[in-house]
């Protein structure tokens, strides 16, 4: 396991893949790349990463096939790890974690997006695929909040990424499997610890979901990433997650709660320029007619939403998209290839 977590490392690598009948691989660049080695057996895989993990993350496998959590490794530093099962077969993939908290200047988002991290309270909901950097979004809000405010900082998280320093805020990490059984039962106590802000790793039940609205709207300023594509999707995917005789009431809840709502991708930095990925993203400062299009589930408004509170800091991904072109990291080819809006694409980059 030593010499495969060093490889990830000295490569660069984002992830270590481990699959029975195919060699260690790892992506670089967004490219997933298989080691020069024999293809794994399901008991090396076992073998290996098994006696690397804590004793609840061991149960937690062993009950229900599947397992999140950190690892540290003196001289190599942090990683989280998910051991799976596929085909009856172990597998795990693991991911190096950054050792400091980058700045929110350093990722590459439009300049907006830091507004983000001043508002005063409400929910703030980061939507995009895996690896599309979400977790690292939040964490780097969080930074700039740590540097800038005397703040009470709370994190939830599935194992934690990144190890905050206490600045001018005091924050405290809980993680589930170590500090709490589970999202809800840390969240309903991070509740009672007077916290100014939270951070939630993952929305992934209603019962989270009912609880950090309800901390939105009481006065908190709380973040959290859902596994969605835009900003519509993002509303969508919390509404639909409840039974439908109850989705009225949560929308209304939404409304109320959601502050902002942003969600990014990653791309390929176009040939010649350095390697690496870039993000693209889209944000909506909601407004009362973003809160009324929720309440009456006319979710297909928000797009025209977005572009009406430009000047609360909203921006479209058409419009991010357009900006890498002109910085020459994207390729206009590229940029058409990720948005739905055509004409509007068109438009912005005539």
């Amino acid at each position: 396991m030593d010499r495969w977590l060093t490889v990830l490392v000295e490569r660069n690598a984002a992830d270590l893949f481990l699959v029975a009948g195919f060699p260690p691989a790892v992506r670089i660049d967004g490219s997933v790349t298989p080691l020069a080695e024999p293809a794994l057996s399901a008991n090396d895989i076992e073998t290996a990463v098994v006696p690397s993990l804590p004793p609840h993350a061991v149960t937690a496998y062993r009950q229900n096939g599947a397992c999140d959590t950190s690892l540290r490794r003196e001289g190599l530093g942090r990683f989280r790890v998910n051991l799976h099962r596929e085909r009856g077969r172990p597998a795990a993939c693991v991911r190096l974690l950054p050792m400091t908290v980058p700045r929110l200047s350093d990722l590459g988002l439009p300049e907006q997006v830091a507004r983000l991290s001043s508002l005063p309270h409400g929910l703030v909901l980061v939507g995009g695929a895996t690896g599309s950097g979400k977790t690292t979004t939040v964490a780097a809000l969080i930074h700039e909040i740590n540097l800038r405010d005397a703040k009470h900082i709370i994190t939830i998280e599935d194992p934690i990424e990144y190890e905050h320093p206490h600045l001018k805020s005091v924050i405290e990490q809980v993680e589930i499997g170590i500090d709490a059984p589970d999202f809800p039962t840390a969240l309903r106590s991070a509740l009672r610890q007077a916290p100014d802000v939270i951070v939630i790793g993952e929305m992934r039940d209603p019962e989270t979901m009912k609880i950090a609205l309800t901390a939105g709207e009481t006065g908190h300023l709380v973040f959290s990433t859902l596994h969605t594509t835009d900003v519509t999707s993002t509303i969508a995917r919390i509404a639909d997650s409840f039974p439908a005789d109850r989705q009225p009431t949560i929308r209304q809840d939404l409304a109320m709660a959601v502050a902002a709502v942003l969600t990014q991708t990653l791309l390929p930095k176009r040939a010649g320029k350095a390697s690496g990925r870039v993000p693209a993203a889209e944000l909506l400062m909601l407004s009362y007619g973003a809160r009324q299009h929720i309440r009456k589930n006319a979710l297909q408004h928000l797009h025209q939403e977005i572009t009406i509170t430009r000047k609360q800091g909203s921006f479209t991904l058409e419009e991010s998209l357009a900006e890498l072109v002109r910085r020459g990291v994207l390729t206009p080819e590229e940029a058409r290839n990720r948005t739905v809006h055509q004409e509007e694409i068109d438009s912005l980059l005539r």
